[in-house]
């Protein structure tokens, strides 16, 4: 894949909109994202490394381009040989912690809690389209560090958010204060998503935004494993038990054989089986993101 790094004028409309959160580069063997002040490259391999790290001080240069720190992490090929980032250029006394900002919303980054740093900048205009579709009652599954929420609960919504982490959940609570907002009228529920949803269908509860972003591979506190090309069908059918009338539904994720087509047809499958009836649409692909380099994502609108 050739190399093309996004230019001054992306730049300057990011600026603009009030972002400093983004993919500044992607190869076949890695990418390379902003945050705030810092850098993150991303690499599979060594030459991968070599690549990015090499072009990234052309561009900053030719750019004009500051940064603060670097740091480099290896996307390995199996999930428990994640680790957190590495820091290789910058204040290693400063806080791991930073804010970056997402169309005037604040995120809290922290490149030493794990693999990943807590903003997946590829779901940007699913966000956006979250706060202009004002929803009023939110269901994020898997909600990790609670990005959609905070994207509907500043349009208003309630919500809550369930995620097998406590710790991330927390870091969710603050991505809310971050936003200055209040904790009232939304949960934050550690536990496993397939626990959740048949309590929430017994209980009545009804919701008109659904966030389905799963992991590609999880394992609960139980040792209930997930797979996401085998057990999405299951997580959509349960979550249309709880989607009422008029309800959105994302459906997202980075596994690689599960385009935007696959997602459709299941969705049409789990439609038919719960005797309901759907559009779909897709939001715009990031401008900062080649094709096939974001995850993969469809909107379900259920009538």
């Amino acid at each position: 894949m050739q190399s093309i790094w996004i230019n001054k004028a992306l730049i300057r409309e990011f600026e603009a909109e009030g972002t400093d959160a983004y993919r500044l580069c992607t190869i076949a063997n890695g990418w390379v994202e902003r945050f705030a002040e810092d850098i993150l490259i991303s690499f599979k391999d060594q030459a991968g490394r070599e690549r990015l790290t090499t072009e990234f001080f052309l561009w900053s240069e030719a750019m004009d381009f500051n940064t603060q720190r670097i740091f480099e992490r290896l996307l390995p090929k199996r999930n428990e040989e994640r680790e957190a980032p590495k820091l290789i250029l910058g204040d290693s006394q400063r806080s791991s912690r930073t804010i970056a900002m997402e169309r005037g919303l604040r995120y809290e980054i922290d490149f030493s809690s794990g693999y990943s740093v807590g903003l997946f900048v590829d779901q940007r205009e699913n966000r956006s389209f979250v706060r202009k579709d004002k929803p009023e009652r939110v269901l994020n599954c898997f909600a990790y560090t609670c990005s959609f929420s905070v994207a509907a609960a500043i349009a208003g919504a309630r919500t809550i958010s369930v995620d097998l982490s406590q710790r991330s959940l927390e870091r969710g609570r603050q991505n809310f204060a971050l936003n200055n907002l209040l904790a009232i009228g939304h949960q934050f529920i550690a536990d496993d998503v397939f626990e959740v949803l048949p309590r929430l269908a017994r209980k009545g509860e009804k919701f008109d935004l659904i966030v389905l972003d799963p992991p590609t591979f999880s394992r609960s506190h139980r040792g209930k494993t997930f797979k996401v090309q085998s057990d999405f069908e299951f997580l959509l059918r349960e979550a249309l038990e709880v989607a009422g009338r008029d309800a959105r539904i994302l459906l997202s994720t980075n596994c690689v054989t599960m385009n935007e087509r696959a997602l459709e047809v299941m969705a049409r499958f789990c439609l038919k089986a719960s005797r309901r009836a759907g559009t779909f649409h897709s939001e715009p692909r990031p401008r900062d993101f080649p094709r096939g380099s974001a995850a993969n994502s469809i909107w379900l609108t259920l009538r």
